[in-house]
């Protein structure tokens, strides 16, 4: 199989994925009353980008190929697509919803910093533990899980710093501290998977139905060793340069707020 094959005969449409995609679109919309905003664009991207990632050649790599690509894949789904989600849900729809005392209490415990951070730490890491990774490749069910684990734990993550209420979230510079820890620790796992061994048994020799083994190994040297390299690079490097793009916006804005407070002081001493 050629590149072009690869990226023009390898997609599939999973009925659960699609519908659960359109279904998930068709709830905002009906919440929000359909009206057509930078919200609404914000929201349908991270959806649209949820269904290309479960549904494109990217998939049938992960799933069956690629350690790599399953880490681009779960890159998506833990920094890109919760932080889109959350961007797009508007303020007022959410303050209807945790009216209701019980999502009220869950969404205060959850959004706690260190709740949220061990939340998302220990799921991320726990996913990656070689034999329950690899049931997961093997077995649908699991796998469907696994992704919706990693998507559930990233919103949690993200809420304390991203949520659509400004009263809730967390104050820049501790944004800042705990996005921090939870780069350190995730690029410690990126670090791990760099320079360990291969782990994941599927990607040794897996079943070559499509016939992609000697463009990915021949053509393109993506040997088991190299691709968890690549893999652990992925995780390490991209992924903690995006955590501390976030982490630098947390410092300038209260790097503003310092100054604009310190500058309404001398105004009134004035």
């Amino acid at each position: 199989m050629t590149l072009w094959q690869l990226l023009t005969t390898t997609w599939h449409w999973e009925p659960s994925v699609v519908l659960g995609c359109a279904a998930l679109m068709g709830l905002y919309l009906a919440a929000t009353h359909g009206q057509v905003t930078l919200k609404l664009v914000s929201f349908g991207g991270g959806t649209l980008l949820l269904l290309l990632a479960l549904s494109s050649p990217l998939d049938t790599l992960s799933d069956l190929y690629l350690f790599s690509a399953h880490m681009v894949q779960h890159l998506l789904l833990v920094l890109i697509i919760p932080p889109l989600w959350l961007l797009g849900l508007p303020a007022a729809l959410t303050r209807d919803m945790l009216r209701q005392p019980r999502l009220n209490r869950i969404e205060r415990f959850l959004s706690r910093p260190m709740v949220a951070a061990v939340v998302g730490i220990v799921t991320l890491w726990l996913w990656h533990f070689p034999p329950l990774y690899v049931a997961a490749v093997r077995h649908l069910s699991l796998h469907i899980v696994m992704h919706l684990s990693l998507l559930v734990a990233a919103t949690i993550v993200w809420w304390p710093v991203l949520g659509p209420l400004p009263e809730r979230r967390l104050p820049p510079l501790t944004a800042a501290l705990y996005l921090g820890i939870i780069c350190a620790v995730d690029g410690l796992l990126g670090i791990l998977l760099t320079f360990a061994p291969p782990l994941y048994e599927p990607y040794f020799l897996p079943f070559d139905t499509l016939r992609l083994l000697p463009l990915l190994r021949d053509q393109w040297g993506l040997t088991p060793e190299v691709d968890q390299q690549i893999g652990g690079l992925l995780m390490w490097i991209p992924g903690s340069l995006f955590y501390l793009t976030i982490i630098v916006v947390m410092l300038i804005r209260w790097f503003d707020s310092t100054s604009d407070a310190d500058l309404s002081m001398n105004v009134t001493v004035t």
